[in-house]
């Protein structure tokens, strides 16, 4: 019986497709998909697609406030099906952590340190421990491949203040699958973060 795989390859000519057959006793030949009159009747056929890479985005701004339509997009992808993870960084007022997500639309989860106000500045206390919790969960997300698009809000900020090891960070950002979509947010972002981006979206706002 014979085993049929069909992989599509992409040449200097528009397609080149191949079907590769093997059998129980080892060996195997290629044909043309263009000629069916040599394929067996009734063998299944499986099709071989690479996934798409997913892109590591940043939206920055000279101002707080660029996070609505990063969450207007992680709200729309999870009602599409995808698994999403929101971590924000310096958003507190509601007693969180790592340990008490909020889900949303079955396929959201929405993650805040366990502090009870927002973080405006360095902090060597609980506040810091609680965003490095919040990033121990946030990054076992990443290396594990646990979503398909993971929201971090104003990480470039919790950088800033000292509160995250940007080294740590950028190692980790690095060893993600490629097929995971990653969208970064917050007024600044380092240099090494920035060499990292597919792509870089700048809010600006004009004052009459």
């Amino acid at each position: 019986m014979f085993a049929l795989s069909v992989v599509f390859k992409a040449c200097a000519r528009p397609f080149h497709r191949y079907i590769q057959v093997s059998s129980a006793r080892g060996g195997f030949m290629l044909s043309s998909l263009a000629e069916p009159s040599q394929r067996r009747a009734g063998a299944a056929l499986r099709l071989l697609v690479s996934q798409p890479e997913g892109l590591l985005q940043v939206h920055t701004a000279a101002y707080r406030g660029s996070c609505p339509s990063v969450f207007s997009q992680a709200l729309r992808s999870a009602g599409l099906g995808s698994t999403v993870l929101v971590s924000q960084f310096l958003r507190g007022g509601v007693d969180q952590g790592p340990k008490k997500p909020v889900q949303m639309c079955g396929r959201l989860t929405w993650l805040r340190p366990a502090v009870a106000d927002c973080l405006k500045g360095p902090d060597d206390g609980l506040q810091r421990q609680a965003v490095q919790e919040l990033w121990q969960e946030t990054s076992r997300w990443l290396v594990e491949g646990a979503a398909d698009l993971v929201v971090l809000d104003e990480l470039g900020l919790a950088l800033a203040y000292g509160l995250l090891d940007e080294a740590e960070v950028v190692a980790t950002l690095v060893q993600r699958p490629s097929r995971m979509d990653v969208i970064l947010t917050g007024p600044e972002m380092p240099a090494s973060l920035m060499a990292l981006a597919d792509q870089v979206t700048e809010l600006r706002r004009e004052r009459c």
